[in-house]
């Protein structure tokens, strides 16, 4: 649905996005992901038309764009402080850009109360936006930026001002929302897990370029790099000689570099690591642990399934450890 090829950005020479080449299939969302600075935002504002491109195109539905102003390109745009009408209630924000099409009250009342249901907000039509939450604000805003049915929805950190437990338990619902509407959408955030719960695909940027990009699982699978896979989520990456243990244990030899999770290391009568308990703590899911592992040094660990909280581990007790081959990632190169 969405095509971007060779798209640039520069202010006053100074390049913010490089060479962007990007696709984003019909009813599918995908995740802008990166650190503050990577040039996200303004890859989302050139999509939207709110910055020219230097170079390149932008393609909708097969049609070039890249020209095209804002108000003609058929997208809709929402932003993490919602930017709600504080005057008008929640019913009239949503109905607001259906009335400026100047579409029958009698329809603009039947999607109004469609989409206050789909985000969950049935009996909200008459409050004012300063009388709701954070996260029911931004549902309003969900729900007005769907109202004309935009052919691409463009999400620019729309979660990031939520304590973290409001953005987990929205974020499923975003992309609950997305699929039940069909919507196609372009998701900007600097949170990976946001990433995970929303998108179908995922583009990695650092420095104004897409370092990698893919399905999503695919991505997460397989990191192009080290700080990619650091910035996805993964705890620690070895290389040389330690990495060349890890992925032995794991029978998956061949690679110079590995990324683990937390959880990759499990304690295992017999492991084919041998480690010292530095420390080791029980969580209402499982026993945590760090190791002293010979020849790897400190790293994460978690009991195995036959380690209960009443036999968690003491400081300087001997424990074998597996390496559990779905929790590591080898990497194609250590540095990007």
């Amino acid at each position: 649905m969405l095509s971007l090829s060779g798209v640039s950005v520069a202010y006053d020479g100074v390049d913010a996005v490089v060479d962007v080449s990007l696709d984003v299939p019909a009813g599918e969302v995908l995740a802008v992901l990166g650190a503050s600075g990577c040039g996200k935002s303004t890859l989302l504002r050139a999509v939207a038309g709110l910055e020219a491109p230097r170079s390149g195109t932008v393609v909708a539905d097969g049609e070039d764009v890249t020209r095209v102003p804002t108000h003609r390109r058929g997208f809709a745009l929402m932003f993490q402080d919602g930017q709600l009408f504080g005057h008008l209630t929640v019913a009239r924000n949503v109905a607001y850009p259906l009335r400026l099409r100047r579409r029958p009250a009698a329809e603009t009342a039947a999607r109004v109360a469609e989409l206050l249901e789909l985000v969950g907000l049935v009996g909200y039509g008459d409050r004012l936006p300063g009388t709701l939450s954070g996260g029911e604000q931004q549902r309003v805003a969900l729900a007005r930026a769907l109202a004309v049915r935009p052919r691409l929805l463009l999400l620019d950190e729309p979660l990031s001002a939520l304590d973290a437990g409001l953005r987990e338990r929205l974020a499923g619902d975003l992309r609950r929302i997305l699929v039940e509407a069909g919507t196609t959408a372009v998701l900007v955030t600097h949170d990976h897990e946001e990433a995970f719960a929303v998108a179908d695909r995922m583009a990695l940027m650092r420095a104004g370029r897409v370092v990698q990009h893919g399905p999503v699982a695919d991505v997460w699978g397989a990191p192009v790099d080290a700080e990619a896979a650091l910035f996805l989520g993964y705890a620690r990456v070895l290389d040389g000689a330690r990495a060349a243990a890890v992925l032995a244990a794991a029978g998956r030899p061949g690679a110079s570099a590995v990324a683990l999770r937390r959880s990759a290391l499990r304690v295992e009568p017999a492991g084919a690591l041998a480690g010292t308990v530095v420390s080791a703590a029980a969580t209402p899911d499982q026993v945590r642990l760090v190791a002293d592992v010979e020849g790897l040094g400190r790293l994460d660990a978690v009991g195995g399934p036959g380690l209960a909280a009443a036999r968690v581990p003491a400081p300087g007790a001997a424990v074998r450890l597996d390496v559990d081959p779905a929790r590591l990632a080898p990497l194609r190169r250590a540095r990007g």
